[in-house]
């Protein structure tokens, strides 16, 4: 079992997760986050004032698979997030040691 962690632009949402669901993924955990990678945020003028942004609103999306879906997991979110523009994310990979549905008790693979 893996997960598969994303950090996208916020207006992806929907698109990505069309594509999860085409590929029969049921549970998706999305987080509200900011941070910055090679961009190093930008900057806005508000009331003719410049500012700058040091942290850029994205989200988080934490997706729990078997292990032999992983890869196509990677490929289904990077072709749905990507833009061609500087800040897309990234995508990162765990590996997961058990899992446990709370409601019926279920373990591992079962329980995604």
């Amino acid at each position: 079992m893996k997960i598969v962690l994303a950090i996208i632009k916020p207006f992806k949402l929907d698109e990505v997760r069309d594509a999860l669901t085409a590929l029969g993924v049921h549970g998706l955990t999305v987080t509200e986050v900011k941070g910055y990678g090679r961009q190093k945020g930008h900057t806005e003028i508000y009331r003719g004032a410049e500012y700058a942004v040091s942290f850029l609103p994205k989200l988080k999306l934490e997706v729990a698979v078997a292990s032999d879906q992983a890869d196509k997991v990677v490929e289904a979110i990077a072709a749905a997030a990507k833009t061609g523009q500087i800040g897309d994310g990234k995508i990162f990979v765990y590996p997961i040691e058990q899992a446990v549905r709370i409601r019926t008790g279920e373990t591992d693979t079962e329980a995604l």
